[in-house]
């Protein structure tokens, strides 16, 4: 990206960011630590802009792990950045589809590299994606991250996978497996965090998503690639033909031009309308649906049954450690209901 577009990016995101909104600007890719003096510059840029302030704008960057130094690692601890490393699972999990073009595993780099991130004291979250084909390894995987040290789990799904019937079935099976894992961690008093658990607890707590944490694609998430073409969220970007789910340019924004053919963010699956959990799903996401079924507005298959495994799941996890733990479960459980009230604009 050259530096004057995100120059532009930034600009647009100060100037359009409502005051009492936080900011999240996350850097992805592709590999951005490929332009790690990029990132140092950008970042120069947001903190000497006279709206910035570390309480308001929150820093993140998305990495395949493949590339360390110590540079780097002084950097994210430095500008407080949270830093979200890609990796799958164990060896033989991560290196089924993060290969080298050379057709060699991921897996040795990667993991030496996350230890020497979490050596040198970096705040380091790990995501995993899973398809139809790594489904059954979570719990291993889940186990494997502990091993590490990772005590801040993420796992999602390839929703863009071909996902048959068979593999929707098995969701509830292999969602409770993990389950039986989060309380594991919490009953012997090693608590982690387990997107899949924790976000929907969170959920349950405080009587579903709320507004500003729904989707909120082009208007209040856009993801800016490098050409300077706008998208309603990063993860739509893709190869940036400036067609495909393009909204506009950054030089048209900058002259006032806005933006063009936003989609709204919502459903229109009849069945969802009538889904007692419905206020607990994520329906509503534009990009997830897209992936999913081909429609920003509609939910597809697997979507659906992920969200209601992953609802039904943590519900009965929090009963079953509510009434094991006590207070001391519920406080934990409360401390969640704060972090994901936050509007994104991602560089």
């Amino acid at each position: 990206m050259p530096l004057r577009v995100a120059q532009d990016v930034l600009q647009f995101m100060f100037r359009h960011t409502p005051s009492d909104e936080k900011i999240e600007v996350g850097y992805f890719g592709g590999e951005p630590l490929l332009e790690f003096d990029l990132i140092e510059k950008i970042t120069d840029e947001i903190e000497r802009n006279p709206q910035f302030s570390s309480e308001r704008v929150k820093l993140s960057l998305v990495t395949n792990g493949t590339l360390f130094s110590k540079r780097i690692a002084r950097f994210i601890q430095a500008h407080d950045f949270v830093m979200c490393l890609s990796c799958d699972g164990p060896p033989r999990v991560q290196d089924l589809s993060r290969r080298f073009p050379d057709g060699s595993g991921s897996s040795a780099i990667v993991l030496a590299n996350i230890r020497k991130y979490l050596d040198t004291g970096c705040y380091v979250l790990v995501n995993a994606v899973y398809g139809p084909e790594t489904l059954a390894f979570l719990p291993e995987t889940i186990r494997f991250f502990s091993s590490l040290g990772l005590r801040q789990i993420y796992i999602n799904p390839d929703y863009s996978a071909s996902w048959a019937v068979p593999d929707v079935d098995r969701v509830v099976k292999v969602y409770s497996k993990v389950g039986e894992l989060y309380s594991e961690f919490q009953l012997s008093g090693d608590p982690h965090f387990i997107s899949l658990i924790d976000s929907k607890i969170a959920l349950i707590l405080r009587g579903g998503y709320k507004l500003q944490e729904r989707c909120r694609m082009g208007r209040g998430e856009f993801g800016f690639a490098p050409s300077g073409n706008v998208y309603p969220c990063e993860r739509l970007i893709g190869g940036d033909n400036g067609l495909d789910h393009c909204i506009g340019t950054i030089k048209a924004i900058a002259r006032s031009e806005g933006l063009k053919d936003v989609p709204l963010a919502g459903n229109a699956n009849v069945e969802c309308q009538k889904c007692g959990l419905a206020d607990y799903c994520m329906n509503w996401c534009g990009c997830s649906n897209y992936f999913s079924s081909g429609n920003y507005y509609k939910a597809g298959p697997f979507l659906c049954a992920s969200e209601k495994a992953s609802i039904i799941v943590a519900y009965e996890v929090f009963a079953r450690l509510q009434d094991q733990l006590g207070p001391r479960f519920a406080d934990h459980a409360a401390g969640l209901t704060h972090s994901f009230l936050i509007s994104r604009t991602l560089v």
